[in-house]
């Protein structure tokens, strides 16, 4: 009978090399206490990452895993995927390795829905490189590389995966552990490509950064948790939701009239409503949780299927009648 495996189980002997107080300490924690649960042998499971602080990530986890090139994450994954079906492939990366140098690497596999899980944490900030500004900084940013503030409009990455074509797309906040669990179960369960968009501290370069959304005072008015076919309420008191007015999102504030009946009430299948989601910013609430889920066929396991179809028609491949096949010649 098989040994029930444990979080020291996934956690490997290196020590870990990050700022004191990242948000990427939390992250790995409730990594290595999910993977357990997943079911899946730690020599079956392997984690892949680029360039950048949150890409040290397989170092620290004690299954296969490649620190591999910068953006190409994305690339390296389908790779393997393909080729391996029976691994259970994840994707560490930053908000500057997945949506700057590695943006095409990362459109393309949630358009083709690869059968793997993307992390993306989200700092705002390219921490590895001391502290410039990143595609999701805010406009206005002050930084080494913006010394008068950024003049660039930001990426949304959840506006990004739903517009590539994602099949799953979620945010979670690094120091929210229990609905992060939640959310990395999720993603493991969904076949194609999961994204979760993870908001994480670096409390060197950007510290803050989401600080509303972290602080007990604030954290219950200034987020909203989407729950499949439940309506939009948040607040400390559960007393505010969201409602249409015509086609425009509202705050309103329930009683006097107002029920929970009149609030939106979340859909992960509807694309529309995860859209309008996404491009809900201060004064509304930031939602966290999934926007969109939704099945369909995977890349991977059409490819595979091809295959298949190929060798029940033409038999086995030969590498060397493949290399000699047709025009060849002899340099002398």
């Amino acid at each position: 009978m098989a040994t029930a495996l444990t979080r020291k189980d996934f956690a490997s002997d290196q020590d870990v090399r990050w700022c004191p107080g990242c948000g990427d300490y939390a992250i790995l924690a409730q990594v290595q206490k999910v993977m357990p649960e997943l079911g899946v042998p730690r020599e079956n499971v392997v984690f892949i990452s680029g360039i950048g602080c949150s890409s040290r990530f397989p170092y620290y986890m004690n299954t296969y895993g490649f620190h591999s090139i910068h953006g190409r994450a994305p690339a390296i994954a389908t790779g393997l995927k393909v080729t391996r079906p029976d691994l259970d492939v994840w994707v560490v990366t930053g908000d500057g390795d997945a949506l700057s140098i590695g943006g095409n690497h990362f459109v393309h596999v949630m358009r083709r829905n690869v059968d793997l899980n993307i992390l993306l944490f989200n700092n705002r900030i390219y921490g590895l490189t001391k502290g410039q500004y990143s595609p999701t900084s805010e406009m206005g940013k002050v930084t080494k590389s913006t010394p008068m503030g950024s003049v660039d409009f930001p990426f949304n990455p959840i506006r990004v995966g739903l517009g590539a074509g994602g099949s799953f797309v979620a945010r979670a906040v690094d120091v929210e552990q229990k609905h992060l669990g939640d959310m990395l179960r999720r993603a493991h369960d969904h076949r194609g490509t999961s994204f979760i968009e993870i908001l994480q501290d670096c409390v060197i370069f950007n510290e803050g950064a989401f600080g509303q959304l972290t602080d007990k005072a604030t954290q219950a008015d200034s987020q909203i948790v989407l729950e499949h076919d439940k309506p939009l309420v948040f607040g400390k008191n559960r007393d505010k939701g969201i409602r249409l007015n015509g086609m425009r999102p509202e705050v309103v504030t329930l009683g006097n009239g107002v029920s929970e009946a009149d609030l939106l009430v979340h859909d992960e299948t509807n694309l529309a409503l995860a859209f309008m989601l996404a491009n809900l910013e201060p004064p509304f609430p930031t939602p966290i949780g999934v926007f969109y889920a939704v099945s369909r066929p995977t890349y991977d396991g059409a490819v595979n299927q091809q295959f298949q179809q190929a060798r029940e028609k033409l038999g086995p491949g030969d590498i060397r009648e493949l290399l000699h096949r047709g025009g060849t010649w002899e340099v002398h």
